[in-house]
């Protein structure tokens, strides 16, 4: 069986691109959080975690980067359902 991902809003080469840096520029997992909250209230692109996965699928970024972007958030997430 097949199936179909939806794709995240498609964004400009640029938008994608300024994204993808100021993620780079993040030095801790504090600050790519910081990033994640900021980007899911002011943008309509998609949580964070799904425009990673866009950026993976469409292989924007290497698997390493996407997988410690990830790790940072999934674990957040858990820490949090944890309390």
């Amino acid at each position: 069986m097949t199936t179909t991902q939806r794709p995240v809003e498609s964004m400009s080469r640029g938008v994608r691109d300024a994204i993808v840096d100021q993620l780079r520029a993040c030095k801790t997992p504090e600050e790519i959080l910081d990033f994640e909250t900021w980007f899911n209230s002011e943008t309509n692109s998609g949580p964070l975690y799904e425009v990673i996965c866009d950026f993976l699928r469409t292989r924007s970024i290497s698997r390493g980067l996407a997988a410690k972007w990830l790790g940072i958030l999934l674990t957040d997430r858990d820490n949090k359902l944890k309390i």
